[in-house]
């Protein structure tokens, strides 16, 4: 079953983690590097969207208004103004504005869920988890996401980004898969039908209920994460049933 693995200070605890290994491999990076797990971008262009993210979270999150906020519009740098400068300033100020959060006021998200201020912590921690993975796989790097975190980042996939219809490409799935995190001691069981998607309680399921998974994944929690994000393969992982199920999982 999907689970919360921490509070906001959790959460936080991440990005203080999280944060600085961003910036550390974008400064080791040339600017114009590619980064090879989202096309198209290169380490520029990934220090601008995780430093347009922060400014734009840090604009409504504290609020305590659940209308939602301006959309928010792709940040360049000034001239002088190097990015990894501007993704400072937008993460000091992020931090600044979550210590200071009450994680049960309102605050509007996209999220089929309640409009609480704690989406945000835990929507940015994972956000900055796995981009900094993106950052130091282009300097030929990568650390596996903490365990803890990357189970609490598997939830979010399947309780917050699929039933938000965010599905990486669209399709028709009807099945059940069991997702295993073999150092997390967590598993998931997933429910596919068509468009919708429904997270089972494996604490309340009988045995008469059709939960039986036609797929299962097992493999690290970070790993797990990675995968549903499209960062790598799930044949890297160890899978058994109808593979053609886990297109239905990954998000993005």
């Amino acid at each position: 079953m999907s689970r919360l693995q921490g509070s906001k200070d959790f959460w936080i605890g991440a990005l203080r983690a999280e944060g600085p290994a961003f910036a550390a491999a974008v400064a080791e990076a040339p600017p114009e590097t590619p980064v090879l797990s989202c096309p198209g971008w290169t380490v520029n262009d990934l220090t601008l969207h995780m430093a347009g993210i922060y400014q734009w979270v840090s604009s409504f999150a504290g609020a305590g208004l659940t209308t939602q906020p301006p959309r928010r519009e792709p940040l360049a740098a000034e001239p002088g103004v190097r990015p990894l400068q501007l993704w400072q300033q937008g993460y000091d100020r992020l931090m600044t504005v979550f210590d200071g959060l009450d994680p049960e006021a309102p605050a509007w998200n996209w999220a089929p869920q309640p409009k609480r201020a704690g989406f945000w912590p835990r929507r940015m921690a994972h956000e900055t988890a796995v981009h900094r993975w993106d950052a130091q796989l282009a300097i030929a790097a990568g650390d596996p996401v903490e365990a803890k975190l990357a189970a609490d980042g598997v939830s979010e996939v399947l309780d917050t980004w699929l039933p938000a219809g965010r599905r990486q490409v669209p399709g028709d799935w009807h099945g059940v898969v069991q997702l295993a995190a073999t150092d997390a001691a967590q598993e998931w069981y997933l429910r596919l039908r068509g468009q919708g998607v429904a997270l089972l309680d494996t604490a309340t399921i009988f045995d008469h209920d059709d939960h039986h998974a036609r797929a299962q994944v097992s493999g690290t929690a970070s790993d797990l994460l990675l995968a549903l994000w499209g960062r790598v393969s799930f044949e890297t992982l160890d899978v058994a049933g109808d593979r053609r199920l886990l297109d239905g999982l990954r998000t993005g």
